[in-house]
């Protein structure tokens, strides 16, 4: 991720659609800016607890997304992980790889021992994609995160190390 790539982060992050499952509404081109300095800053931090990738397509060489794997302060083998894709990229098997991709750094990389995610209820293709990826439902946490509409709930999908096979 490249200071250069605040505009193409911003056609997912301050897009209505790309942001309705996210806990946050869309962005605007200042905020992105700064979550790009974040992603910078991280990339040099010692230790490293943030990877924030932008997810590029390699035929046209666009920024199409974001790929964010964090791991936690207070339980240094686990980690959360996000992926976030332009509308246009939806449907294509991308989020599956995105997820798998993170799994595989986190777990061969990184040595961690639990990897999970969390997504709206509302996210069928999300469910889908972590499962298939490999990933367990492991259960609802009410009223999670506070949405533009509102008080969520977040249904978590995790891995573990020992469970996991490179899928």
């Amino acid at each position: 991720m490249t200071e250069a790539d605040v505009a193409a982060l911003h056609a997912v992050y301050g897009d209505r659609t790309a942001t309705q499952y996210m806990p946050f509404g869309p962005r605007t081109n200042e905020q992105v800016a700064d979550l790009v300095q974040e992603a910078l800053a991280a990339a040099t931090a010692e230790p490293r607890r943030l990877y924030m990738l932008a997810v590029v397509d390699t035929d046209h060489r666009d920024v199409i997304g974001v790929a964010r794997l964090h791991i936690e302060a207070d339980h240094p083998h686990s980690a959360e992980i996000g992926v976030g894709l332009r509308p246009d990229q939806w449907g294509r098997g991308m989020g599956t790889d995105l997820i798998r991709l993170l799994l595989a750094f986190g777990f061969k990389q990184l040595g961690l021992h639990r990897i999970w995610g969390a997504r709206s209820p509302d996210n069928l293709p999300a469910q889908l994609a972590m499962l298939t990826a490999g990933m367990v439902e492991e259960g609802r946490i009410r009223h999670h995160v506070h949405t533009p509409e509102g008080w969520r709930d977040s249904i978590v999908h995790s891995a573990l190390q020992d469970e996991w096979t490179d899928r």
